[in-house]
């Protein structure tokens, strides 16, 4: 079974050079010609894992062409997503099933509503990586990959995912790690574009930390998932400490003069807080200022 995957960025890439590597089939699924014939003008999809570099000759093929797609792995932004799954409608199979990897939270549910036949299954994901060059992914760090689309039954292909060496845990509680992992960026990704600062130097920011872990925590909770401020500070300080050398992936696309995911991280998590009727004046600020920041660099701040 062919693994198609939709978004050349880091993940994708890096999904697909360990499925190459495994011997899976894969096919990168790109844009346009413009953007086929650039991956075609190098030789493959590279990785580097440390001080080792490795390149895989994967078929490409664009957005358009005629090849069934059965199994289909959506690594674009967020704010993509939907409008790129669609983008492939007409050639999914009956049976189709999406992987669906993006941050925050609101894509998954669009996707799913724009294509009610497809299983859709998200994948919360703490694994590290980041693009050196177009089609070519450095592995920053190991970690791990939550699948799950709310039932107990697992499909039977993670083992090729065993095999490739990603690793996975189904769960059939993946709202809960996709609000958690959402609270986290929430609490991380917004301070380090406005302090303009890696994700250690967020240690010296403890008490605005704090604030931020108090208000999200009351959210989880109103969204029937159980957490206390204290134990979600001490997650981010955990996460600030184990990459403290990172840029976060919003500091590195507004370095990039990218669109962000604001829409369906803080601003996803400002929308459920209003809907709940729950007072988060920090958050509510800090969106603000996230907003002001992008405005200022001219980038989009939704």
């Amino acid at each position: 079974m062919t693994w198609h995957i939709l978004g050349a960025g880091s993940l994708g890439c890096l999904w697909a050079a360990r499925l190459a590597r495994a011997g899976e089939p894969v096919q990168l699924l790109l844009r346009d010609r413009q953007r086929l014939a650039q991956y075609r003008a190098g030789t493959g999809v590279g990785l580097r894992e440390g001080d080792n570099f490795s390149r895989f000759p994967i078929a490409a093929d664009t957005l358009d062409g005629n090849q069934p797609i059965q199994r289909l792995l959506l690594a674009c932004k967020a704010y993509d997503a939907e409008e790129a799954a669609a983008s492939v409608a007409p050639r999914l199979t009956p049976t189709a099933e999406i992987l669906l990897l993006q941050n925050g939270l609101g894509s998954q549910q669009a996707v799913a509503e724009r294509l009610p036949r497809a299983r859709c299954i998200a994948v919360s994901s703490t694994e590290g990586a980041y693009l050196e060059a177009p089609f070519s992914v450095v592995w920053a760090g190991r970690g791990q990959n939550w699948l799950g689309d709310g039932s107990a039954a697992a499909p039977t292909w993670l083992g090729a995912l065993n095999k490739a060496e990603i690793p996975q845990q189904w769960t059939a509680q993946i709202d809960a790690r996709l609000w958690k992992k959402l609270a986290l960026n929430c609490a991380i990704n917004p301070l380090t574009v406005l302090h303009q600062c890696r994700n250690g130097q967020l240690a010296e920011q403890r008490e605005t930390l704090a604030v931020l872990c108090s208000e999200l925590a009351a959210l989880l909770t109103r969204n029937q998932l159980r957490s206390s401020a204290d134990e979600l500070l001490g997650e981010v300080l955990q996460v600030v400490k184990a990459t403290a050398a990172n840029y976060s992936s919003m500091y590195q696309d507004v370095q990039q003069n990218r669109r962000t995911e604001i829409a369906y991280l803080l601003g996803y998590a400002v929308q459920n807080a209003r809907a709940h009727h729950l007072h988060c004046p920090a958050l509510e600020q800090l969106h603000q200022q996230l907003q002001n920041a992008l405005a200022q660099r001219g980038l989009p701040t939704d």
